[in-house]
């Protein structure tokens, strides 16, 4: 491993900020923050375009981790960069109750989550949902709108059925702004991933229509090389990263034992010795600190200049982008609806629900221009399309429908993905029969 001892404190900030607050909550998981935290660093350090200071701008990269269960990478991020809403004391009650940051990060605690996850698999289709938003805004707004979505996904993530959906989807869609990091360490709970699966996952991409990198997960400037080619692809791209679970530890470091366990006075003081790591539990070296708040800054250079780019457009352009960032109807919603009403109570109509819904649809699709519409290959059946609706494409984003095919799983949470990115309101239809396989990610998450 070539890195800097700069490089590998950065990293160690992450890994220490991680095992002591594990430890301190007896509850956690430190595997995947000490073995990922090289990946974290590079990606937050040299390429994500976010501010801190303002979380929510639009076109910001979107970070989503969707192996949930290692929550303390993405909270030791926040507070090393300098996100006002994660404090060193947050990162002390880790786990307790009444915390914001709890064992799966939770939308709406702490503005750097930008998707609950923790039910594997369903960040990477929330992920699949905002490359998506991306791709359509750009098609109604150019440039404004021309960022990144990245994702750190787990064994796990891969194994679960909805990643599958989600990964053909988004190759079939050409959602060339994606980026998926594999923590690919061989470890689940159980043991060795090879007890549950065989599959070869970079020719399963592959298959799937994605561009494949493979890099040593530890080395940075490996990984910086791979995101510089990633972000030349015309395709979505797997970036597999070879990793050891719980880097550092050198007993239980490369074992199911770090998975999901804290590491133990005795374990934490050997990997301390293990990484060089001589700062109390919670101390981060102000060099170090300084160098990671320096990071923060400097990608929100781009968040000022962005503005500017804003406030260039013409008048009408500019009001129209903020009513959908603000999430305002129309003005003229309620009225157009009400005449529609009075109609309906004229006319008596005497059709069956799935037309009456059609009817409904046509008449808001009208005049919301931000829905999204889309059917799990059951188009025809839910008439979900109206007359305004043209189908989006790998090669015309312009389009307001999208034909899922069967993959009722994602399609819920590329709809979760979709609203939580902003500026859409979608919606979608199967059948009841169906309904069961998108309840969880429709209803029981953001």
């Amino acid at each position: 491993m070539t890195n800097t001892e700069q490089q590998n404190q950065m990293a160690n900030a992450i890994r220490f900020l991680a095992i002591d607050a594990i430890e301190k909550a007896q509850s956690g998981h430190p595997g995947l923050p000490m073995g990922a935290a090289d990946i974290a660093t590079v990606l937050y350090t040299k390429f994500l375009v976010h501010d801190p200071k303002k979380p929510r701008w639009p076109n910001r990269d979107r970070f989503i981790l969707s192996a949930g269960h290692g929550s303390m990478l993405l909270y030791a991020l926040m507070y090393l960069s300098g996100y006002e809403d994660i404090s060193l004391d947050d990162i002390r009650n880790f786990r307790q109750m009444g915390s914001k940051i709890a064992g799966h990060p939770e939308y709406g605690h702490g503005a750097g989550v930008e998707t609950t996850t923790g039910p594997l698999g369903q960040g990477l289709a929330n992920a699949v949902g905002m490359a998506l938003g991306e791709r359509l805004l750009n098609a109604r707004f150019g440039d404004l709108i021309n960022h990144y979505t990245y994702v750190l996904v787990g064994d796990g993530c891969l194994m679960e059925g909805i990643a599958q959906e989600a990964i053909s989807l988004a190759g079939h869609l050409k959602l060339n702004k994606l980026i998926v990091f594999w923590d690919d360490n061989d470890i689940s709970i159980d043991g060795a991933i090879s007890l549950t699966d065989s599959t070869d996952q970079v020719a399963r991409f592959k298959a799937c229509g994605w561009n494949t990198i493979k890099v040593n997960g530890h080395n940075q400037s490996a990984l910086a090389r791979a995101i510089e080619t990633a972000k030349t692809s015309d395709k979505p791209t797997l970036i597999a990263c070879k990793t050891i679970i719980g880097f550092g530890a050198p007993h239980k470091g490369g074992t199911n034992k770090v998975h999901g366990s804290p590491l133990g006075a005795e374990e934490i003081a050997a990997t301390r010795k293990a990484l060089g790591w001589a700062p109390e539990p919670f101390v981060v070296p102000a060099d170090i600190l300084d160098s990671w708040r320096l990071a923060g800054l400097s990608a929100a250079k781009k968040r000022k200049k962005w503005e500017a780019q804003l406030s260039a457009l013409p008048v009408s352009k500019r009001a129209e982008f903020e009513r959908l960032m603000r999430g305002d109807l129309v003005s003229n919603f309620e009225s157009v609806l009400d005449e529609y009403k009075k109609q309906l109570v004229l006319d008596c109509p005497r059709v069956a629900t799935r037309k009456a819904s059609e009817m409904a649809l046509e008449v808001i699709n009208g005049v919301v221009v931000e829905t999204i519409g889309g059917s799990a290959d059951l188009t025809g059946s839910n008439c979900t399309k109206t007359s305004q609706m043209k189908s989006i494409t790998a090669e015309d984003f312009s389009g307001r429908y999208l034909h899922y095919g069967i993959r009722e799983h994602a399609m819920g949470a590329v709809m979760n993905g979709l609203a939580l990115y902003g500026g859409f309101i979608p919606y979608g239809g199967t059948f009841y029969v169906f309904l069961t396989m998108c309840v969880l990610p429709c209803v029981c998450l953001p």
